[in-house]
């Protein structure tokens, strides 16, 4: 394995959790502070990132095959468990934890900046598109399931078309879908215009992994045993479904290796926050978070590893 790739990966990672952790226990940041950053990421740097990389892309047909490769272990993961739950009729909430732990990675918060660090070359614009491809159909299916999981043994049409009316104005997808219009219909952004986002967009992988250090303190953990169980959905089974899905079409290299480490980032750090709002399975959430984020540098350079580097 190439240790320059361990180097630019974990250093930099645990450096920036440890800085955000520490703002929180010297009460330099105080509770509640880390809303600011969140907002910054989610409304600000991180659309502007995924909209300016679309928008400069080019869709060809290789891109076509990248984003259905990437797409794809989304649905047959919770096809899987909707089996398993048909065979073995364990509880609903049973099979919602299962399918959220899986499908809900924190691909922009996390993925981007690591795989930023092991491909310099080429690595974030991957990881933006592979992002694009997986992070709408993730989120949407994974707020459902949670609105779902609230208002079970009630009426839930209007608590779902809500859901989309939310959906409709979520700033991650109107900034994948401006930049794909954009992009498709063959359209120049000007350039003091292309700097600014391409600056506001540059800031998300430093200020995202600094915010999981300030998310991971002070958090009531438990249930680690089932949170290790759900971590391995994360760090094993997704990604080796998106290890075949690759496969399947004819995707090597740094192409391949993105959409299966993007599968294997760790769950979404603003899965506490719902898992809060809607009361669901709170410190196992937590738990699984920070298991398989502090875990994150370790396996997925063993990914890498696998994967050839």
């Amino acid at each position: 394995m190439d240790n320059s790739i361990v180097i630019r990966t974990i250093i930099p990672i645990l450096l920036l959790i440890g800085t955000g952790f520490i703002s929180r226990k010297t009460k330099v940041l105080k509770s509640g502070d880390e809303r600011v950053l969140n907002a910054y990421l989610y409304y600000f740097a991180f659309p502007a990132l995924l909209f300016i990389n679309l928008a400069q892309s080019t869709f060809t047909e290789e891109t076509l095959r990248f984003v259905l490769a990437g797409s794809l272990p989304v649905p047959i993961a919770i096809a899987v468990f909707s089996v398993f739950y048909l065979i073995f009729r364990f509880k609903k909430s049973t099979l919602y934890l299962l399918i959220l732990s899986t499908i809900f990675g924190s691909l922009a918060f996390f993925g981007i900046p690591f795989v930023t660090f092991a491909f310099p070359e080429g690595g974030e614009q991957l990881a933006t598109l592979a992002t694009a491809a997986i992070s709408p159909m993730s989120v949407a299916i994974s707020i459902a399931i949670l609105e779902i999981y609230r208002l079970e043994g009630s009426e839930n049409g209007g608590g779902l078309f809500i859901v989309a009316k939310r959906l409709a104005r979520n700033p991650l997808i109107l900034s994948v879908f401006a930049g794909a219009v954009i992009s498709l219909l063959g359209l120049d952004i000007p350039a003091p215009v292309s700097a600014s986002l391409h600056m506001l967009g540059g800031t998300t992988s430093t200020v995202a992994i600094f915010l999981l250090g300030v998310f991971l303190y002070g958090r009531k953990y438990g249930n680690f045993g089932k949170a290790f169980g759900l971590s391995m959905l994360r760090v094993v089974f997704l990604p080796a479904l998106a290890f075949f899905t690759t496969s399947w079409f004819g995707l090597a290299g740094i192409s391949r290796s993105t959409l299966v480490l993007m599968h294997g980032m760790p769950i979404a750090i603003s899965m506490i926050v719902l898992s809060e709002r809607y009361n669901f399975y709170r410190e196992i959430v937590a738990s699984t978070i920070l298991i398989s984020s502090l875990a994150a540098g370790l396996y997925l350079n063993i990914w890498l590893v696998l994967l050839g580097y």
